[in-house]
């Protein structure tokens, strides 16, 4: 699996998975069957009700079909590098650098429709998509684009509200890692999981150093980096689930 790095808010960089072929047909589809359901009920709505004449079906064709030229151009500057179909199967248009695409980028990608789908009749974006190492049509290639998955690895579920310690006799060696909140842990596994796929320890003392920053704490002497953050997500877990059952929650 490709993967594309992000960098957060906090400095860390994240992996994303890249979306594949079949997430990016089927997101197309998507859009298409919207359109054909939108362009239909107008056409039976406006028939049925005798407001329309030859001439209006072929003025109706004509709005929806600009309409859809432009629909991923407006979308994706509009939604966040997503259309309603990427937005349903969870991917989204990034930059390679790991931002959000500059309205350049979005141009560039859209523009070059015309030679992935139309000049070379679906077959041209299909095939880059398939050989490219970032999944990228020719478009994305241009523009320096890819799109990734937007669903996380680890639900956040799974990280902060599942405690892995409940004995009544465990004492937390980092109380203060109540500090942090529910997305800072979630962050926190995240980037163990990412150096457990990647091997980059780049990230996990980025990530230590952010975190013993943030709860001013200094790291014990006989643990490394990565021990460090697994016992910050372990006194976590332990002390949420604490607090959680004196007032009821569990």
């Amino acid at each position: 699996m490709n993967h594309v790095s992000v960098v957060t808010s906090q400095n860390i960089a994240i992996d994303y998975d890249v979306a594949g072929v079949g997430e990016r047909i089927a997101a197309r589809m998507i859009d298409y069957a919207i359109f054909l359901a939108i362009y239909l009920f107008f056409l039976i709505s406006a028939g049925s009700l005798g407001l329309i004449d030859n001439s209006g079906y072929i003025i109706l064709l004509i709005i929806f079909g600009v309409l859809f030229v432009f629909y991923d151009l407006l979308c994706e500057t509009l939604f966040n590098g997503q259309s309603i179909g990427k937005r349903v199967l969870h991917i989204k248009v990034i930059s390679l650098d790991g931002y959000q695409p500059s309205l350049g980028q979005y141009f560039l990608r859209w523009l070059f429709r015309f030679v992935d789908f139309t000049l070379t009749l679906q077959v041209g974006g299909l095939i880059c998509a398939a050989v490219t190492p970032n999944k990228q049509r020719i478009g994305d290639l241009v523009a320096g684009t890819t799109l990734i998955k937007t669903v996380p690895r680890t639900s956040l579920d799974a990280v902060v509200f599942k405690p892995q310690i409940q004995e009544d006799d465990y004492v937390p060696l980092l109380p203060e890692a109540m500090q942090l909140s529910d997305q800072e842990i979630a962050l926190v596994h995240e980037v163990i999981s990412n150096f457990n796929k990647s091997g980059n320890d780049m990230l996990i003392y980025k990530m230590a150093m952010k975190v013993r920053e943030t709860i001013g704490v200094t790291i014990p002497e006989a643990m490394d980096e990565l021990q460090f953050l697994q016992q910050i997500i372990k006194d976590y877990n332990y002390l949420t689930s604490r607090t959680d059952r004196s007032t009821g929650l569990v």
